[in-house]
Protein backbone atom coordinates (compact mmCIF):
# COMPACT_ATOMS: atom_id res chain seq x y z
CA UNK A 1 0.00 0.00 0.00
CA UNK A 2 1.60 3.36 -1.04
CA UNK A 3 2.02 6.06 1.63
CA UNK A 4 -0.68 8.67 1.86
CA UNK A 5 0.11 11.96 0.21
CA UNK A 6 -0.09 15.02 2.41
CA UNK A 7 -2.30 17.62 0.80
CA UNK A 8 -1.57 21.28 1.03
CA UNK A 9 -4.31 23.25 2.74
CA UNK A 10 -7.00 24.31 0.28
CA UNK A 11 -7.30 27.69 1.93
CA UNK A 12 -4.65 30.35 2.18
CA UNK A 13 -6.56 31.87 5.08
CA UNK A 14 -4.56 33.00 8.10
CA UNK A 15 -4.02 30.32 10.73
CA UNK A 16 -3.19 30.49 14.45
CA UNK A 17 0.49 31.15 13.79
CA UNK A 18 -0.39 34.01 11.43
CA UNK A 19 -2.56 35.47 14.19
CA UNK A 20 0.32 35.25 16.70
CA UNK A 21 2.71 36.97 14.28
CA UNK A 22 0.19 39.74 13.52
CA UNK A 23 -0.54 40.27 17.19
CA UNK A 24 3.16 40.44 18.02
CA UNK A 25 3.83 42.95 15.26
CA UNK A 26 1.07 45.19 16.63
CA UNK A 27 2.30 44.82 20.24
CA UNK A 28 5.91 45.56 19.29
CA UNK A 29 4.91 48.53 17.14
CA UNK A 30 2.76 50.01 19.89
CA UNK A 31 5.36 49.37 22.59
CA UNK A 32 7.84 51.39 20.54
CA UNK A 33 5.30 54.18 19.90
CA UNK A 34 5.53 53.67 16.13
CA UNK A 35 2.46 54.68 14.18
CA UNK A 36 0.81 52.32 11.75
CA UNK A 37 1.66 54.73 8.93
CA UNK A 38 5.32 55.08 9.94
CA UNK A 39 5.94 51.33 10.08
CA UNK A 40 3.98 50.74 6.87
CA UNK A 41 6.10 53.33 5.05
CA UNK A 42 9.30 51.81 6.41
CA UNK A 43 8.41 48.30 5.24
CA UNK A 44 7.00 49.47 1.91
CA UNK A 45 3.30 48.71 2.24
CA UNK A 46 0.19 50.81 2.77
CA UNK A 47 -1.05 51.38 6.30
CA UNK A 48 -4.19 49.45 5.32
CA UNK A 49 -2.08 46.42 4.34
CA UNK A 50 -0.10 46.58 7.58
CA UNK A 51 -3.37 46.75 9.53
CA UNK A 52 -4.54 43.62 7.69
CA UNK A 53 -1.31 41.85 8.72
CA UNK A 54 -1.74 42.91 12.34
CA UNK A 55 -5.37 41.80 12.49
CA UNK A 56 -4.62 38.60 10.52
CA UNK A 57 -7.03 39.50 7.75
CA UNK A 58 -4.07 38.83 5.42
CA UNK A 59 -1.05 36.56 5.81
CA UNK A 60 2.43 38.03 6.02
CA UNK A 61 4.74 36.47 3.40
CA UNK A 62 8.01 34.81 4.38
CA UNK A 63 9.87 37.52 2.47
CA UNK A 64 8.26 40.27 4.54
CA UNK A 65 9.12 38.75 7.93
CA UNK A 66 12.79 39.89 8.01
CA UNK A 67 11.81 43.33 6.69
CA UNK A 68 9.25 43.81 9.47
CA UNK A 69 11.59 42.38 12.12
CA UNK A 70 14.39 44.74 11.08
CA UNK A 71 12.06 47.73 11.09
CA UNK A 72 10.98 46.84 14.63
CA UNK A 73 14.54 46.11 15.76
CA UNK A 74 13.84 42.49 16.68
CA UNK A 75 14.79 39.04 15.44
CA UNK A 76 12.39 37.21 13.11
CA UNK A 77 11.94 34.58 15.83
CA UNK A 78 10.56 37.28 18.15
CA UNK A 79 7.61 37.68 15.77
CA UNK A 80 6.64 34.05 16.46
CA UNK A 81 6.74 34.42 20.24
CA UNK A 82 3.34 33.42 21.62
CA UNK A 83 2.21 36.53 23.44
CA UNK A 84 -0.71 34.77 25.13
CA UNK A 85 1.26 31.89 26.66
CA UNK A 86 4.49 33.66 27.50
CA UNK A 87 3.45 37.24 26.84
CA UNK A 88 5.57 40.10 25.66
CA UNK A 89 4.83 41.70 29.00
CA UNK A 90 6.65 38.89 30.82
CA UNK A 91 9.92 39.51 28.99
CA UNK A 92 12.69 40.97 31.08
CA UNK A 93 11.79 44.67 31.13
CA UNK A 94 15.41 45.80 30.67
CA UNK A 95 15.80 43.53 27.64
CA UNK A 96 12.60 44.93 26.14
CA UNK A 97 13.82 48.48 26.67
CA UNK A 98 17.18 47.63 25.07
CA UNK A 99 15.36 46.25 22.03
CA UNK A 100 13.23 49.35 21.85
CA UNK A 101 16.36 51.54 21.89
CA UNK A 102 17.94 49.38 19.18
CA UNK A 103 14.84 49.80 17.05
CA UNK A 104 14.96 53.58 17.41
CA UNK A 105 18.69 53.69 16.69
CA UNK A 106 18.28 51.64 13.50
CA UNK A 107 15.81 54.20 12.17
CA UNK A 108 18.12 57.20 12.73
CA UNK A 109 19.92 58.14 9.52
CA UNK A 110 21.87 61.21 10.68
CA UNK A 111 25.40 60.70 12.02
CA UNK A 112 25.06 63.87 14.12
CA UNK A 113 21.81 62.68 15.71
CA UNK A 114 23.41 59.30 16.50
CA UNK A 115 26.42 61.04 18.09
CA UNK A 116 24.10 63.17 20.26
CA UNK A 117 22.10 60.09 21.26
CA UNK A 118 25.30 58.29 22.24
CA UNK A 119 26.38 61.25 24.42
CA UNK A 120 22.99 61.30 26.17
CA UNK A 121 23.05 57.54 26.78
CA UNK A 122 26.59 57.66 28.16
CA UNK A 123 25.58 60.50 30.49
CA UNK A 124 22.51 58.62 31.68
CA UNK A 125 24.43 55.37 32.20
CA UNK A 126 26.62 56.88 34.94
Amino acid sequence: MPPKKVKAPASRSPNDLDRIVGSNIRALRQSQNITLQALATEIGVSHQQLQKYETSANRLSAGMLPIVAEALGVEVSDLYFNAENAGLETHDEAASLRKECEGVIKRVKSKDVLANMARVLRALAV
